[in-house]
């Protein structure tokens, strides 16, 4: 039985609301110049919103454009202040609904999830497939190119419009959508919070054709990236084509076709962030030099050397934890 959006329209614009968001927004953000202009007429602000939202009139503002290694170079557009409040003020209303949706083995964007939990699960998985280390495990490894830049907005709106049956908050919701294309109808904007919940949303379809249809047992997917775990090579085999198929004509996504690896556990999985084994977990060679290479630029400053100690800790990393430690102590 399909689940009902009880909220309305008024509930998610509402001062209250807003007031709500902006409280959500605002943490870690006091020291921004664009913050601080913002916050010094914030009931007016916040009050102009509110009428443009009431009224119908109000429009998403333009972009900035940026650039960031997060390892791998990504474009992040900002939106304005006034647009990125209502972001939160919409999410804070849509993302408890959509995520009683979503099954439990999506971990991307979502509260008490994550990667370190994604991890956990993997090897929980590759236990059981293995039954204790008596059977091969087979793992299925898929990426989605470019897959922020290839999210189809009219497909998206549809699937949305499914669940939410208020039309002023669909045109909402496709107000901020239309604010951004990579190519025409196409593109969500990394940077948006709403990005991340719709992705989501996006990407819930195939994680349901995943499991009623294919009715795959051990799959794990955060964000673009899964896995499929078997110890019958063969049917990995067997469902890529049909992934393939879905994705392209359901949701007009593409696999990258240079990240699509059937692997052993045995011989090291990289997923998320580590290279993964039956009896242990380590970090890629690209991570530790990214490791070692922001701390020299931070002139091993405690706080970036917590920050890495703290990644570090969830895998087998005592001898580059030593390193470090040994780098600090020399200087």
């Amino acid at each position: 039985m399909r689940k009902v959006f009880t909220h309305s329209y008024d509930s998610i614009i509402s001062i209250e609301n807003l007031l709500l968001a902006w409280q959500n927004f605002v943490r870690g953000k006091r020291n921004k110049k664009d913050v601080q202009e913002f916050q010094l007429h914030l009931m007016d602000n916040v009050l102009d919103l509110h009428k443009d939202l009431k009224n119908k009139t109000y429009k998403h503002g333009s972009y900035e454009s940026f650039s960031i290694c997060d390892p791998k170079p990504r474009n992040i557009h900002k939106a304005s202040v006034k647009d990125r409040l209502l972001h939160h003020a919409i999410y804070q209303i849509l993302y408890p609904f959509f995520d009683k949706s979503f099954i439990s083995d999506s971990y991307s964007c979502r509260n008490n999830k994550g990667t370190h939990k994604a991890l956990k699960q993997f090897r929980k998985y590759s236990n059981k497939v293995s039954k204790n280390d008596n059977r091969t495990v087979w793992i299925l490894k898929c990426d989605i190119k470019k897959f922020f830049a290839s999210v189809d907005h009219k497909t998206l709106m549809e699937i949305v419009g499914r669940n939410i049956k208020d039309k002023d908050i669909t045109q909402l919701i496709q107000e901020i959508v239309n604010s951004f294309c990579v190519e025409k109808g196409k593109g969500l904007p990394l940077g948006n919070l709403t990005s991340q919940l719709l992705a989501n949303v996006y990407m819930n379809e195939f994680d349901k054709f995943v499991k009623h249809e294919l009715k795959v047992k051990y799959y794990i997917r955060y964000a673009d990236d899964f896995v499929f775990l078997s110890d019958d090579r063969k049917y990995l085999i067997s469902i890529l084509s049909k992934v393939q198929k879905f994705l392209e004509t359901r949701l007009f996504l593409r696999l990258h076709e240079n990240k699509v690896h059937i692997e052993t556990w045995a011989s090291g999985v990289d997923f998320l962030g580590w290279v993964n084994f039956p009896h242990c977990r380590v970090v890629r060679t690209v991570t530790k030099k990214r490791v070692f290479r922001g701390i020299k630029e931070k002139n091993g400053e405690t706080a970036t050397v917590q920050s890495y100690l703290g990644l570090l800790s969830h895998g087998n990393t005592q001898k580059i934890k030593d390193n470090i430690l040994c780098v600090l102590y020399l200087k």
